[in-house]
């Protein structure tokens, strides 16, 4: 019997599980199955020349008519997303494209389960592959080493194929082969996540920029704490450290929010605003009073601090008093083709000028060690690391781009598992395969552009984008949202969207300047958040859709919590990434009103939330409108919005405990992520049967039980947090316990949802244990 690969080339074609993806493949494409490295399925394409290059483009073929979504750098540090139909739509540096096809193999028919392909460009050897269209609707292989000297004439492995039926797991698993193959990264499943995650934080950056002092700190985190939202977690960022101070008129230096980008590091310690003089006119460590005050005073758990990953914008000093042993060099970057064809940076314009101080690879273990033991011997947790992709420009005279890449990695991890032992990084500014593909310890990454407060263009594809990101970047760390501020037209919309993300909640508010009703939607007083399992992705019928763009989308974006599923549903129209004017820019001023739907099976891991005997029918809470809504099986909920307006739907699966009782748990009613309250659901019957079920009963729509039954069970709860707790219930339910204490409760009968107050617990993380008799 033969067995025909799923993955092949045949005539010219490229023939994935009997669809043609790619027509007229060439000659010098070789595909080799997965099989011959070890992996169980899936395939490598690889390409040959005849001349040995430093870049190389090779076409792979032509795709055309299927819809695909790529995530591509639009500029040096970040990946948005782009949808298209054809091979000249896929843009210059796609790292990530998914295609969409349907499998007409076995009919004429166009109704065969619809297959969904990911390509991954891979790193091979020292060159990086990366994926762009041309207007033949080729895409091509732009194949890279970021070092004139490092050459070749072909890469057999340059990019990963997988395919399958279910999008989320081809994705996955393609991710998970490529791991195995590759040896050089690690899957996010395997990864310790820092405990700052599971706590409400707040960072200096959009509330002092550069401008931060010791005394700032102090004010926001006090001033947040006074209205019932402590933050328990703190970023320091860009301003504490010493670096040089030239001239105005000398430096001729790009200044963006007080970030000076071509000036470079003077000293691993903190500087003059961060200093502190004893009384006998000692200097001591005025970081270590700043963290001892943050925890003593403020209760703050963990105090972050901010650096590049060069040491600063422009690097390390060249032979600084106390760094000459880093061996730090001149270095001018060279921006890859493909990046400079989509957005230039003036970060790199200031430092093709002025140059960046390269600590030497071999020297780069011992400049992060001698950094990160003195930040840690300050009491700080961890580094947030930024300005990392600066590394693939200046990969001349040093193997290429992905080899000091990987040098500055490894020798990153290895001082973070030394100095900070909760793993305590994030990643930002990140988003390249060449430090993608070499993470194998790194759990956070921050999955968009910056969130500008300022830039109207900026909160609809700041959602959008993260959300498609996450479908590539989830597989390797867990993505965060950025911060945002809690005073601003769009925080509600930003608030909501990071209750759905599954990532770390914190804000940058300046000292005063606060929404705490919003706050209080995501932080419970005990400074802990309701975070959702996963990394918050977009629903599958959204995948090939333009929520940005096409004028007809929401954006919905699904997640999971321990007993129930939650649904985040944006108008994010309007504003996007533009190829012409290379820059994010508002092309509708007045997007439309949009209509959209909502159902259980948006959230993909229901049924393994839901147990075993879940017959699929569910109760939909709706955060903002309040409605209560019991959901059969294969049944939709309409949602319209205006843009920047949201909705959160938690599905919670509806447990039949009888013939005429079914329950459901919904969580804190006030909170955005409501489902994240309930960790445990347990539901014991009563040892005899109540005296009111002897016959046939009718169905439980059209009767309600008598409230002097006895109870037909015991539903028992875990549940986390205070205020009102919601549940639903189609009979009255007989009585109600939080901590063993009988508690009143309000139940309405055309909903169905029983409410009652769970008090402010005395313990951090406390989970009340709740008893309902029905």
């Amino acid at each position: 019997m033969t067995v025909t690969p799923n993955i092949s080339i045949s005539d010219g074609n490229l023939v994935v599980h009997g669809k043609t993806i790619l027509t007229g493949v060439p000659d010098n494409i070789i595909l080799t199955p997965g099989n011959g490295v070890g992996l169980v399925a899936g395939a490598f394409i690889g390409a040959t020349d005849s001349h040995s290059k430093s870049l190389h483009v090779f076409p792979m073929g032509v795709l055309e008519d299927l819809r695909f979504m790529c995530c591509f750098r639009f500029k040096l540090w970040w990946m948005t997303q782009r949808m298209g139909t054809c091979g000249k739509d896929v843009p210059l540096e796609t790292q990530f494209l998914l295609v969409e096809s349907k499998d007409n193999s076995e009919s004429d028919q166009d109704d065969g389960p619809t297959i969904y392909t990911v390509f991954l460009p891979l790193l091979e050897g020292q060159f990086r592959s990366a994926l762009q269209g041309n207007e033949n609707n080729e895409i091509e292989i732009c194949l890279e080493s970021g070092d004139n000297a490092v050459e070749t004439n072909q890469g057999l492995y340059l990019v990963y194929i997988h395919a399958g039926t279910n999008p989320f797991e081809v994705i996955s698993q393609a991710v998970k082969a490529v791991e195995k193959y590759m040896q050089t990264f690690t899957h996010r499943e395997k990864k310790k996540l820092p405990s700052f995650l599971d706590w409400f934080g707040w960072c200096t950056w959009d509330a002092f920029y550069t401008d931060v002092t010791a005394e700032g700190v102090d004010e926001g985190l006090k001033s947040l704490s006074a209205g019932g939202t402590p933050p328990k977690f703190l970023i320091i960022d860009d301003g504490w450290q010493q670096i040089e101070n030239k001239p105005k008129e000398e430096s001729n230096c790009i200044v963006q929010e007080g970030a000076q980008f071509a000036s470079r590091l003077t000293g691993i310690k903190e500087n003059s605003k961060f200093q502190k003089k004893c009384q006998n006119s000692e200097q001591v460590s005025g970081l270590k009073h700043v963290v001892d005050e943050s925890k003593q005073n403020h209760n703050v758990k963990y105090v972050y601090v901010w650096h590049a990953l060069a040491g600063y914008w422009g690097g390390v000093k060249p032979a600084a008093d106390g760094m000459e042993h880093y061996d730090t060099a001149l270095a001018y970057p060279v921006t890859s083709p493909g990046v400079m064809g989509n957005q230039p940076d003036i970060v790199m314009d200031s430092l093709a000028v002025h140059g960046l101080g390269l600590v030497h690879p071999k020297k780069v273990f011992n400049f992060y060690n001698e950094l990160h033991a003195y930040l840690a011997s300050c009491g700080v947790d961890g580094v947030k690391v930024d300005v990392q992709n600066i590394i693939e420009t200046l990969g001349a005279g040093h193997g290429g781009r992905v080899s000091l890449t990987r040098s500055y990695h490894q020798a990153l991890e290895a001082s973070i598992a030394r100095n900070f032992p909760d793993n305590g990084c994030i990643s930002c500014m990140c988003h390249n395969t060449d430090g993608i593909y070499s993470s194998k310890q790194t759990a956070v990454i921050r999955a968009s552009d910056d969130y500008y407060p300022r830039d109207p263009a900026s909160h609809t594809i700041h959602i959008s984008s993260v959300a498609y990101n996450t479908l590539f970047l989830g597989e390797f760390m867990q993505p965060d949202w950025d911060m945002f501020h809690s005073l601003h037209p769009a925080a509600e919309y930003h608030g909501a969207a990071r209750a759905v993300g599954g990532c770390a909640i914190y804000v940058s508010d300046k000292p005063g300047n606060h929404n705490f009703d919003l706050l209080r939607k995501l932080v419970l007083p005990d400074g802990s958040v309701l975070r959702a399992q996963l990394p918050g992705r977009p629903t599958r019928d959204c995948l090939f859709a333009d929520p940005a763009r096409d004028g007809t989308s929401l954006l919905k974006v699904w997640n999971v919590n321990k007993c129930s599923g939650v649904v985040g549903v944006f108008n994010c129209q309007g504003a996007g990434w533009c190829k012409i004017t290379k820059k994010t820019r508002i092309h509708d001023e007045s997007p439309g009103t949009l209509t959209g739907s909502v159902r259980v099976t948006d959230v993909e891991n229901m049924a393994q939330i839901a147990g075993a005997g879940w017959n699929g029918d569910a109760i939909v809470y709706a955060h903002r409108s309040g409605e209560v809504v019991r959901l059969p099986k294969g049944a939709s909920v309409p949602v319209t919005l205006k843009v920047l307006e949201y909705e959160l739907f938690h599905f919670c699966p509806l447990k039949e405990i009888s013939s005429n009782i079914s329950f459901a748990a919904i969580g804190l009613l006030d909170m955005f992520n409501s489902g994240g309250a309930v960790e445990n659901v347990d539901v014991r019957m009563a040892e005899k049967k109540p005296e009111l079920f002897d016959g046939e009963v009718s169905s439980e729509l059209t009767s309600f039980l008598s409230d002097n039954r006895s109870p037909t069970a015991t539903i028992s709860l875990k549940v986390r947090g205070c205020g009102s707790f919601g549940i639903y219930s189609s009979q009255r339910p007989l009585k109600c316990t939080v901590g063993s204490i009988q508690t009143d409760f309000t139940y309405d009968s055309a909903t169905g949802l029983m409410t009652m107050t769970l008090p402010v617990p005395e313990e951090e993380m406390y989970r009340w244990p709740v008893e309902i008799q029905v």
